[in-house]
């Protein structure tokens, strides 16, 4: 008998022991309670509308007349409202156009963050507070690159937000939105974020934070928080295919955007870093040309006049590896790091040239308004040209070099037939420009520095391009 009430005793306590661990791994596991993070910091979000005045200029297409109608015709006034008297200049009409967005607060005296996308432009701007107060805002400036816009209430104690570190924010954890998407306001949603450091086609100064939470149109300029309550980022973009939430959104860093909103606080405008260079990633088989063991940092394919790249040491085709201490993964991490230098600043870049590995100083210059375009124009059809491993070449004239913002001389790719260089992605149009980092003058230079390659190796191909430069590799096909 008291052997069985001793196993009667161990099984309790076994059972106890599972229930007890059973019921902290649902704790662990349970969702977290958004409740208390809302109500504490809802307030601090606001619906911001938008109108401004498009004019219109009424008349018949060029080459239509009126048309004729019988007197007293219910068309009549129609064409007349619509296309002026006898089809004529009907005059202009002004129509408001109007857009949805949101923001938040970040300071009791009323100062506004929203995107630069949703008040582009505006006549007037109206941002709607959670005591359904409708307050005018006063533009205090707007960053088109960083797509952050600052704004102005007038008054004072208002609700604002607690900001966080975005550099903190790790993958994987929980993350929410509150904002007006399509024009509910105060919507609230949640997920986690999926990436960070993300490079988005248009906006190369920006490291976006990626996030499955559900954004949507008139969700832009809302604040992403985390768990803690604190605004970690500014919800920009979504990626979609439909207009609708698919589960890629976007936010810009807090600690980005701050920066932005400092300089618009003082100066009216934004003061960002540059190099002067171009660069482009670094792919396996590129990294394989260069000697490297795998893909890493920003190639470096064109080197830009009057810039501050062109008065140091730094070549075309090097790979940037660290800037100023910090690690250079890949090429879209450098722009974000570079923007956020101040001008006149001296940073320390660690390269890579020829398999060994190289530093240099540098003085960070500022970035100029309008990004340097290249422009090219159609070849005379009487130059001497050539066909060498299935690419029909000739030499670039004096114009072409001059046109193209070109220092040495390159060929023009007249053709690119079946063969190792078309599979590598050169195509008809690009000017090559170096070979394994040697310049190409001439045809014959070309087919000499291709017989002397490597057989099976992949080698890099510097090419320019109407968008820029760009470097390719190409695997060098063994001979028959």
């Amino acid at each position: 008998m008291k052997n069985r009430n001793v196993i009667a005793g161990l099984l309790v306590s076994f059972l106890i022991l599972i229930c007890t661990a059973s019921m902290n791994a649902a704790a662990r596991y349970n969702l977290p309670d958004f409740t208390e993070l809302v109500e504490e910091h809802a307030d601090a979000v606001v619906n911001i509308s938008t109108s401004k005045q498009t004019e219109v200029k009424r008349g018949l297409p060029p080459g239509m007349d009126m048309p004729e109608l019988p007197e007293g015709s219910p068309f009549g006034d129609f064409f007349e409202k619509f296309f002026g008297e006898h089809g004529g200049n009907g005059g202009e009409e002004f129509f408001n156009s109007r857009s949805l967005g949101s923001g938040f607060i970040i300071s009791d005296d009323g100062y506004v963050i929203t995107n630069h996308h949703v008040v582009k432009g505006a006549d007037e701007i109206i941002v709607k507070l959670s005591d359904r107060r409708q307050l005018v805002a006063e533009m205090i400036g707007s960053d088109p690159r960083s797509d952050i816009a600052l704004l102005k209430l007038e008054g004072s104690n208002f609700p604002s937000v607690n900001l966080g570190d975005s550099d903190a924010v790790k993958v994987g954890q929980w993350v929410l939105a509150i904002g007006s998407p399509f024009g509910f306001d105060a919507s609230v949603t949640a997920g986690i974020v999926s990436a960070k450091g993300r490079s988005l086609p248009s906006e190369n100064y920006v490291p976006f934070i990626q996030t499955d939470v559900a954004i949507n149109p008139g969700n832009s300029g809302g604040p992403l928080f985390d768990l803690d309550g604190n605004v970690v980022g500014i919800n920009s973009q979504i990626y979609t295919r439909s207009g609708g939430f698919m589960g890629l959104s976007f936010a810009i860093p807090i600690e980005d955007a701050m920066d932005v909103v400092e300089q618009l606080k003082t100066h009216g405008y934004v003061s960002r870093g540059w190099l002067g260079v171009y660069i482009q990633e670094v792919t396996r088989e590129l990294a394989e040309s260069f000697g490297m063991e795998k893909p890493a940092g920003a190639l470096v394919a064109k080197i830009l006049p009057d810039s501050p790249a062109q008065d140091t040491d730094i070549q075309v085709g090097d790979i940037i590896l660290s800037y100023d201490g910090k690690e250079v993964k890949n090429s879209a991490s450098l722009p974000p790091l570079v923007g956020r230098t101040r001008v006149g600043e001296t940073v320390k870049l660690k390269l890579m040239r020829d398999g060994k590995t190289k530093n240099i100083k540098l003085k960070i210059g500022q970035l100029p308004e309008k990004n340097q375009s290249l422009a090219s124009k159609d070849a005379p059809e009487e130059e001497t040209e050539d066909t060498v491993f299935g690419l029909v070449l000739r030499p670039l004239t004096d114009e072409e070099l001059e046109n193209l913002e070109l220092e040495n001389s390159g060929l023009l790719v007249l053709d690119a037939q079946s063969g190792a260089a078309k599979s590598a992605g050169i195509r008809k149009g690009d000017v090559i420009q170096m070979i394994n980092g040697e310049p190409v003058e001439s045809v014959s230079a070309f087919t000499k520095l291709m017989n002397d390659l490597p057989e099976g190796k992949f080698i890099s191909i510097l090419v320019q391009r109407s968008h820029g430069p760009e470097f390719l590799a190409m695997r060098v096909p063994e001979k028959e």
